[in-house]
Formats: structure tokens, C-alpha cells, sequence
């Protein structure tokens, strides 16, 4: 018989640096499994991942960046991979929680290398979901696809879903998706719009070009999960994770392992595959 899947609380944490939106799975008890998403993304692209590995003994607590979903706008400057790690440490004193793992999927998991450069001590465990370093190029442009939609208003929820779905970019397409599409939407004068910020997620995006992430590998001595996304982002379009970096990573990360994983850099976070490596992996003495 299966597990039942753990169901989310959402509340709000009010940090230094604004106020963050975040949704728990799990016993508030347990020890704490803090989740960071993607660039332009919100916290219920872990909705899969968080109902089926936490309970009893796990929460997984995962977060909208200031400037997504339903978290603080703050002003132009406050953004970039450093400013987020630190909010990811204020979360979890917030939630009254010394060590705890770390799991980000695209920018993400580039948030919580900078985290383990800000204090590694603090870190358990780190799942890096489909990042390492610098990304192949021509899977840049399905990203700025992404980050496109920001900003336009829609005429209504379903004519917005829809065209996300013809972007191509979700194969298959699932509950979940359709869940966090709809999540990221607010009601606007004629239509609907995502609530993320346009302004923040370039922010970050021109943080990203102008920083590289390889000089944060020598700062994860904790162990270290890469989950590698096989399929391209789209089809002849390259890997987020370039082949080359997927096979360095775990010489050059000690401690690390790499599971190669049945998706492309979006559908990673809704595949079974990923929920078995990480689970694997929190479990390890």
C-alpha cells in the first residue's frame, strides 16, 4: 500500500527583508527540508517533490522568492543569488530551525550554492535539481520564453493555461502544472496576469549573466545531490546542465553524486524518478 501524500500549509514569514509566502508538508517538528525554485518560478513547482517525501520525519517547507507568487515586491537592488541566501537562512531561523537541507531546482539550487558560500555549517544536505554551472546557449531561449510571460495581462485563466501549453515547454503536461500555472495568476482590469514581478526576475537573470557558479562548488563539503535532467530543455535545444559539467561534478564536488533523471528541466520536479533520488539521498546516514 502506498503512502498517502502529504498535504500543504501555506503561511507567510516576515524577514528582514521583506515578507516571504511559503507552504509546509510535513510535521512542524520534524527536521526542516527548506525548497528554493527557479528563476521565474513559485513554490508550487514543488507540490510533487513535497507530498511525497515528507511526513513524520521530514517537513519540507518551500518558498516564493521576494518578487514571486504571492511573496514582498522589495525595491530594485535587493535581488541576486546572495540576497535570496540570505533569506533563505532568515526562513529558517524564522522557523526556529539551526541545520536543516536545502533542495533548489534551476536558479534555485545557484541559491543554495551561494547559501553554502555564506555559511556551510548550517547545511546538511544540499539537492541541486538541473544546475551546476554555465548552461548550454541555445537553451537560453526557452527561458526567456518563460520569463516573456510576465507582465501580460490575459483575458482569463483558461486562455492563459493554454497558452503556456502550446509553448511546448511541459511534456507531459500534468495536475500540477495545471496547479501552479494557476497559482501564479491575479486578477487584473481586463483579465489576469502572473503575480511575479517582471522587474525582480530580470534582476536575478542580470545578476546570473554577470556571475558564475563554479567558484561555489569548492564551498559544498556537505553531501551533495545533482539530479540531471537527461531530455533537452526542448528538442534540439541542449541541457541547462551541460554534459561536460554533469560528469566533472562529482570529481570535483567530493562527496557529491549525480542521479540522471527521465525529464527536462521542468518536468525534473514532477517525475518519480526525482522524488526515489532524493529520498534515497535524505536518507543516507
Amino acid at each position: 500500500m502506498s503512502r498517502a501524500l502529504a498535504t500543504a500549509t501555506e503561511f507567510d514569514l516576515q524577514l528582514p527583508s521583506g515578507r516571504i509566502h511559503a507552504q509546509r508538508f510535513g510535521a512542524r517538528e520534524a527536521p526542516l527540508a527548506l525548497c528554493v525554485p527557479g528563476l521565474s518560478a513559485n513554490m508550487k513547482e514543488f507540490d510533487f517533490i513535497g507530498e511525497r517525501i515528507a511526513g513524520d520525519g521530514l517537513q519540507v517547507v518551500a518558498l516564493d522568492l521576494r518578487g514571486r507568487g504571492q511573496s514582498e515586491v522589495t525595491p530594485a537592488g535587493t535581488y541576486g543569488w546572495p540576497s535570496h541566501a540570505r533569506d533563505v537562512f532568515d526562513a529558517a531561523d524564522a522557523l526556529g530551525i539551526d541545520s536543516f537541507s536545502l533542495i533548489g531546482h534551476s536558479m534555485g539550487g545557484l541559491v543554495a550554492m551561494a547559501a553554502a558560500d555564506q555559511n556551510t555549517a548550517r547545511l546538511e544536505r544540499v539537492v541541486l535539481i538541473d544546475i551546476a554551472g554555465a548552461p548550454d546557449a541555445t537553451s537560453l531561449g526557452p527561458i526567456a520564453m518563460s520569463v516573456n510571460r510576465l507582465g501580460t495581462v490575459y483575458p482569463s485563466t483558461d486562455f492563459y493555461i493554454e497558452a503556456v501549453k502550446k509553448l511546448g515547454l511541459i511534456e507531459p503536461w500534468s495536475e500540477y502544472w495545471e496547479r501552479y500555472f494557476r497559482y501564479e495568476l491575479e486578477p487584473v482590469e481586463g483579465g489576469v496576469r502572473a503575480r511575479s514581478n517582471k522587474d525582480a526576475v530580470l534582476e536575478d537573470a542580470a545578476y546570473g549573466s554577470a556571475h558564475e557558479a563554479y567558484p561555489y562548488w569548492a564551498k559544498l563539503t556537505m553531501p551533495v545531490l545533482l539530479v540531471y535532467a537527461k531530455r533537452e530543455i526542448m528538442p534540439g535545444l541542449g541541457h541547462i546542465v551541460r554534459a561536460a559539467d554533469r560528469e566533472r561534478f562529482p570529481r570535483d564536488v567530493p562527496g557529491s553524486i549525480v542521479a540522471d533523471v527521465d525529464a527536462n528541466h521542468y518536468t525534473v520536479v514532477t517525475v518519480d524518478g526525482t522524488v526515489a533520488a532524493i529520498q534515497g539521498f535524505l536518507a543516507l546516514s
